[in-house]
């Protein structure tokens, strides 16, 4: 009963959620910038991701700002994948990715959604030094009362490789000691503004103290020079943290809750100006992030102006846009426009076009997707598959996968093949097959909005006429 138990509480901690682009680890680029065919989750696509590739080095280094990018394409091309493999290549740098459809919200303006999704990609290194008392433990006393009620107390004795020191030790300390298990020959960091204690490892002098230690045991070296020394510590923050910060009273709470609303201008003004300055002193310095919006042609005329304003600021993050429209109506208005974006505001962005996958790589893509939802398919099925993803669509095929896993396992199979894959094909429509029922079965279905012909309609009117 207890081998049972155990077996169950380890297969559910081993269990992970398999997103839509959860495969995707980087862009799968070599030191040139050259895409390899099939690298880091993505595949094909070269020119794309290597155009992808040459923002993101710009964007390390920090070089520009209030740029605007444009991926254009059909859908199932990969625009959100390799705007995710992006976000994964350019680390520490701010990243926020939103739908357009989010903008319109009722609990805010537009511009204001615009505005705190505009501060939130954009970072604030911010330094300042600290006071740290670093070295290896040579002994820790503790005093404690022989009653057991009173404080406890103590001495610390630490030393670098030129000096040793002995310090007193309040309850606080002790308790922070006993926490982190610091033993006699432990190399530790104290920071003096807070006490709080960091353990970075065993000294090597200590290496032969006993017979066996654990793999996670970590030798360090002895510290050399001052024990008390000041060392330069880099915080990251958004502006948008910094807003919500300075605008509530409890607002450090606030970016937990979410409970945000709008932001006064004259907040933000002030903040602006106080960086501004902390740059000047050397203090803190502006990191320009990335900002991602997806189905851009969702946006209207007065967002587009927005943007156009925003993007000429000083602090403004590099926005990355994606739209599988061609020649479309733009929002609240009669004219058309490509991509549904307004010809002043296309005129401003970089464009990145995403071609159809072929055979080959359709195929390629869904075995990483059998390898990431951890399903075995024979060749057979894997052929069957990647004909109806050609046929039908990418997501449609990718879909099957679980699908398909599931019939088989119902069948006490272990491995997905043709017979599983025609079962889900039968069961679940894709698009052409759907619009195709509804067509014939329209008349069937509440508030049909399809027009009749015009004989259709005469034949109608005779027949009520009569």
């Amino acid at each position: 009963m207890e081998s049972i138990i155990t077996s169950q509480a380890t297969d559910i901690t081993r269990l992970e959620r398999t997103g839509a682009h959860s495969h995707i680890h980087g862009l799968g680029l070599d030191d040139k910038l050259e895409g390899r065919t099939s690298s880091h989750g993505m595949v094909g696509q070269l020119k794309a991701r290597k155009a992808a590739g040459v923002i993101v080095k710009v964007i390390k280094q920090g070089k520009i700002s209030g740029r605007a990018i444009l991926m254009a394409g059909a859908p199932g091309t990969g625009k959100t994948a390799i705007a995710m493999a992006m976000s994964q290549e350019i680390g520490d740098v701010p990243f926020t990715s939103i739908a357009a459809s989010e903008v319109f919200s009722l609990e805010m303006s537009k511009t204001e959604c615009l505005t705190q999704v505009f501060r939130r990609s954009i970072g604030i290194r911010i330094k300042e030094e600290t006071e740290i008392i670093e070295g290896e433990v040579v002994e820790i006393q503790i005093d404690r009362s022989l009653t057991g009620v009173g404080p406890k107390t103590g001495k610390l004795t630490l030393k670098t490789t030129d000096m040793e020191t002995v310090y007193d030790l309040g309850q606080k300390m002790i308790g922070s000691l006993t926490k982190e298990k610091v033993m006699a020959g432990d190399v530790i960091q104290i920071d003096k503004a807070t006490g709080r204690i960091t353990r970075l490892g065993r000294s090597f002098t200590r290496a032969r103290d006993f017979d066996a230690t654990g793999p996670d045991v970590k030798f360090v070296q002895c510290p050399e020079g001052e024990l008390q020394t000041r060392k330069e510590v880099v915080h990251t923050v958004s502006l948008h943290e910094i807003d919500v910060i300075n605008s509530r009273q409890q607002g450090f709470l606030a970016l937990f809750s979410g409970d945000t609303g709008e932001i006064k201008t004259e907040v933000r003004d002030q903040i602006n100006q106080k960086i501004a300055g902390w740059c000047e002193e050397g203090k803190a310095e502006i990191v320009p992030g990335v900002l991602f919006i997806d189905e851009i042609h969702m946006l209207d005329m007065e967002c587009f102006s927005f943007l156009n304003r925003a993007l000429e600021d000083t602090m403004a993050p590099v926005v990355i846009m994606a739209s599988n429209r061609g020649m479309t109506r733009i929002r609240g208005t009669n004219y058309q426009s490509p991509h549904g974006v307004p010809i002043d505001f296309l005129d401003r962005l970089l464009i990145i076009a995403t071609q159809a996958y072929s055979e080959d790589e359709v195929k390629q893509i869904l075995k990483i997707r059998c390898d990431e939802e951890e399903v075995e398919m024979t060749d057979d099925a894997m052929d069957v598959l990647t004909k109806a993803a050609v046929e039908t669509s990418l997501r449609y095929a990718i879909n099957l996968i679980s699908t398909s896993h599931l019939v088989a396992l119902k069948r006490q199979a272990s491995k997905v093949d043709v017979v599983d894959i025609k079962r889900v094909y039968s069961l679940f429509l894709d698009e052409t097959r759907s619009v195709q029922y509804m067509t014939e079965y329209q008349d069937e279905f509440l508030y049909n909005e399809i027009p009749v012909s015009q004989g259709e309609e005469r034949m109608a009117v005779d027949q009520t006429v009569s």
